[in-house]
């Protein structure tokens, strides 16, 4: 994802909602008219990388408008070979980081580091997630553990990147899979009125809105009362419930001019879906959002960014569409897991900021594509991308659905 947003130890790989031109963490066109819904056209990818280097945050996913959207907001153009400024360049030790921790250079999933443990922590403290939901990602994230080793899923593509602690190796572990009943705390940044409704595509909206600090105290406290070591072996990927805005920072929501974003509303900060971070306890970890898409706003984190529909080879479009930013941070988090070390493109760009919104080939009918086949699964998620196959076309080509 672009190199973005960076707060003390924050990996962001948010997916911002603006055009699918410019995919989940490629640089946007600056903003445009705003729509019927009172968010940009457009939003600006620089602006938010901007503003994320500036508090330690990085790997911003931006969000999509709806490819049917006939209104202010564009429709996206066709599928391009590949986003940002590839190919991706290895930066491999200080002075690039400018905050703590830092990694060297170091990433995750070597030799060195050995499997990479990924801890999905269910935040439910209403049980308002349903058991579909839950199951079907943990069975994702299962059957990439599973076909670890292999080379038919966009895991694999890692396989041709290194860092300062040896060559990554596709091998994935799942860890315990948590689920998180400990209460919200009480709103970290100001949620606007008119943001309590017409967000997702059943026309209702945010209750509350946490900021970053308190999604890595939530990350800290589950990872200590489970045990779990914070280092370049574990990520761990918090699922946040249904109505639960988060934004960068603390304060007001609306507050640009102070380097905020959101996920998707009917503000100016209207920005992403997701991201990944390291916080200052050295905990590797993704922010997932609920969720968004088909939205009254405009904008997107799921497939209808390309396809007239939202895809759901499972039958569950909210567990369909959360797996492909899952697999996007998880991609990131691997190759760049302090997100001012590892690999990234000129423009920032992170593995899968190249590939955002580029799913290829599909297979299955409309309404239930997918494009991988993982341990026997089918899924649909974007591509990775490959510096030998920009090499290989003669920068013709990047994305691939495996090695």
């Amino acid at each position: 994802m672009k190199k973005a947003v960076r707060r003390r130890g924050l990996g962001v790989a948010l997916i911002l909602a603006a055009v699918v031109a410019l995919a989940m963490a490629t640089p946007m066109a600056a903003s445009a008219a705003p729509s019927s819904g009172g968010a940009p056209c457009n939003i600006s990818g620089q602006q938010v990388a901007s503003s994320g280097h500036r508090h330690h945050l990085s790997g911003i996913i931006i969000a999509g408008g709806i490819s049917t959207n006939t209104g202010a907001c564009h429709k996206p153009p066709p599928e391009p070979a590949f986003n940002g400024t590839p190919p991706l360049l290895f930066h491999g030790s200080p002075p690039t980081c400018s905050f703590s921790p830092c990694e060297n250079g170091n990433v995750m999933m070597t030799a060195s580091t050995g499997p990479l443990v990924v801890v999905p922590i269910f935040w439910d403290p209403s049980g308002s997630m349903s058991a579909s939901y839950k199951s079907i990602i943990t069975s994702y994230l299962g059957d990439v553990a599973k076909d670890s080793g292999h080379t038919q899923n966009v895991f694999s593509v890692a396989n041709q990147y290194f860092g300062n602690n040896g060559q990554i190796h596709y091998n994935v572990q799942l860890g315990p899979v948590l689920t998180a009943t400990n209460a919200m705390p009480a709103s970290g940044c100001t949620l606007a009125s008119n943001d309590t409704s017409g967000i997702y595509a059943d026309g209702s909206g945010y209750s509350s809105c946490l900021d970053d600090a308190q999604l890595q105290a939530e990350v800290d406290s589950v990872s200590a009362s489970n045990h779990l070591a914070h280092n370049l072996s574990h990520i761990f990927v918090l699922y946040l419930p249904k109505h639960v805005e988060s934004c960068f920072l603390p304060g007001q929501t609306t507050a640009i001019d102070g380097g905020q974003f959101c996920t998707i509303n009917h503000q100016p900060t209207a920005a992403y879906c997701a991201y990944h971070s390291e916080d200052p306890a050295s905990a590797v970890y993704a922010n997932m959002p609920f969720p968004i898409y088909a939205s009254p706003v405009g904008f997107t984190c799921g497939t209808d960014a390309r396809f007239p529909t939202i895809e759901s080879p499972n039958g569950n479009p909210d567990a369909d569409t959360e797996i492909s930013p899952t697999s996007h941070e998880i991609n990131e988090a691997i190759t760049d897991p302090d997100t001012e070390t590892g690999w990234y493109d000129s423009t920032g760009n992170e593995n899968g900021d190249d590939c955002a919104y580029i799913f290829g080939r599909t297979r299955g009918a409309p309404g239930a594509f997918f494009n991988q086949v993982i341990n026997g699964g089918h899924f649909i998620t974007q591509e990775e991308f490959s510096n030998s196959l920009f090499a290989s076309s003669g920068g013709t080509a990047g994305c691939l659905q495996s090695e």
